[in-house]
């Protein structure tokens, strides 16, 4: 299988997996708008400090789901002159900015939770307040399902954390009702502020959980243990590779990339060597299709010095990691 059908079978993924985000994307920003104006009118009708939380996380969504929408439309487009690696990080960008907007926004409902707490007024119009609620609970789980479906296949950074915070909604609209219900049917004053404390914690939690898994793309980091010794199975099955070393994986939005030396008969012809490397690729591209891979071959024994981690064979390195983490 030549280069050119590899690059042409990349493409492919690349259209595909980026036409499904962007329907995800569209999806969300239809169920944001429609959740906006619900809330909206609740929170006027109701006042209630609960709402009013609910109702910043759904602006919020919905500008997220905004720039998610462009994002995944940018990580979608192939590699140019001035993106070798093409534009998957887009998405782990648009993340950080998600967690930018939804810290701001706790915050802010915690200080207006604690303002509401020292004044003491109480919200209103429970009948409202509880339908507009379960509304918005019936529609963000449509919405989640659709997008799990997506990120089963695309595996898309920006829709995952999209989808994070509309489970958020979940717990957001099953506060607002109990906090109505207990600060007007109940008479505990003071509930629906609690609450409204309780959502801008949970914001800032989801915040921090969103965040870590676009810091790893930014930064480069390695695919996980387990996912690496399952690479390293496949590529090691070829009779003619004496060696793996120097693997190094990254991912970028919903494309992944490998790269690594093999060590190799030192008087094998460059025609050979070149076959064996192309039957190596074809394996790993059955396992692990859309993978962007590198080879390198060296001759038996050759090592760059003076880093470890690329000295070692990289199944050796990959179980004493797995020996580390068991021992931690």
């Amino acid at each position: 299988m030549t280069q050119a059908l590899y690059a042409a079978q990349d493409r492919q993924h690349l259209a595909a997996t980026g036409a499904l985000n962007r329907r995800a994307a569209v999806a969300s920003v239809s169920a944001a708008l429609l959740l906006g104006l619900l809330k909206g009118y609740a929170l006027w009708a109701t006042g209630s400090i609960a709402m009013l939380g609910s109702l910043a996380d759904t602006a919020l969504d919905l500008v997220a789901s905004l720039v998610t929408l462009v994002a995944v439309h940018v990580a979608a487009q192939p590699a140019d002159a001035h993106h070798r690696f093409g534009h998957g990080k887009a998405e782990a960008l648009a993340a950080l900015f998600q967690v930018s907007l939804i810290s701001v926004a706790a915050i802010a409902i915690i200080a207006r939770s604690v303002d509401r707490l020292q004044g003491g007024a109480a919200p209103e119009g429970l009948g409202t307040g509880v339908g507009v609620s379960l509304a918005a609970m019936a529609v963000t789980l449509a919405l989640l399902a659709y997008q799990r479906r997506i990120i089963r296949r695309t595996g898309s950074v920006a829709i995952q954390a999209d989808n994070v915070h509309y489970q958020s909604d979940l717990l957001l609209n099953g506060a607002v009702i109990a906090a109505l219900l207990l600060d007007i049917v109940a008479g505990l004053r003071g509930a629906d502020a609690l609450f409204g404390i309780a959502i801008g914690l949970w914001l800032g939690w989801g915040a921090w959980r969103a965040s870590t898994q676009a810091i790893d793309q930014l930064m480069d980091r390695e695919w996980p243990l387990d996912r690496r010794e399952r690479f390293l199975a496949v590529a090691s099955r070829h009779p003619e590779l004496q060696g793996i070393h120097d693997l190094r994986t990254r991912t970028a939005g919903a494309r992944d990339f490998v790269q690594f030396h093999v060590w190799m008969d030192p008087f094998m012809p460059l025609s050979h060597a070149h076959r064996v490397m192309d039957e190596v690729e074809s394996r790993l591209r059955l396992e692990f299709p859309g993978v962007e891979i590198l080879i390198h071959p060296d001759p038996v024994g050759h090592v760059d010095k003076g880093d470890p981690l690329t000295e070692r064979d990289a199944r050796d390195l990959v179980a004493d990691q797995k020996a580390e983490r068991r021992g931690f």
